[in-house]
């Protein structure tokens, strides 16, 4: 019996002392059971967290750091590094770096470089890829389409490159290929 609970103790000591864990519960980056910028695959459940986290991400204001992946909804607002998945926040959801998958809250804006599909009542990308579908679309440079009210592609020139290239900005559909 001694030896089950020295192995058991052993192998939950090691697991906690690794870099990576299975589930993260937070109130604040430093009030958490994962220390800040430590990764956690598995379950993340948060009032404001901020981890690298592959898998699950749930909670009021996300944020991750490093490259993470997977599914992650806030209630306000979410922000990350990289991502690749599912990344919605109700208010807001910023990324400074690279995402693939599907951005989604009332504000995206991504100021590195976007591939996937971006829906919101404003979306903003530097690179884009894909689609923007939201009253207002804004992207520097983008290979693919933006469907709302405003849509504004900045390094579209103005009818000149048609039918690759729409317009600068244009009213309900603009795109660039």
């Amino acid at each position: 019996m001694k030896k089950l609970f020295a192995v058991a103790t052993l192998v939950l000591v090691s697991h906690f002392a690794s870099a990576e864990r299975a589930f993260q519960l937070s109130l604040t980056p430093d009030i958490a059971i994962v220390p800040r910028g430590e990764t956690v695959k598995g379950l993340s459940l948060n009032v404001w967290g901020e981890n690298e986290v592959r898998g699950v991400n749930l909670g009021f204001v996300n944020g991750m750091v490093g490259d993470s992946v997977g599914f992650s909804y806030s209630i306000l607002g979410t922000y990350a590094e990289n991502y690749r998945g599912v990344l919605w926040g109700s208010f807001f959801a910023y990324t400074s770096g690279d995402v693939v998958g599907w951005q989604a809250a009332m504000v995206n804006i991504n100021a590195g470089s976007f591939v996937g599909l971006q829906t919101g009542l404003l979306n903003v990308a530097a690179e884009a890829k894909g689609v923007q579908f939201g009253l207002v679309n804004y992207a520097d440079n983008m290979h693919g389409v933006q469907i709302g009210l405003a849509n504004i592609i900045k390094s579209n020139p103005w009818f000149s490159d048609f039918p690759e290239k729409l317009a600068t900005g244009f009213p309900f559909v603009n795109w660039s290929f």
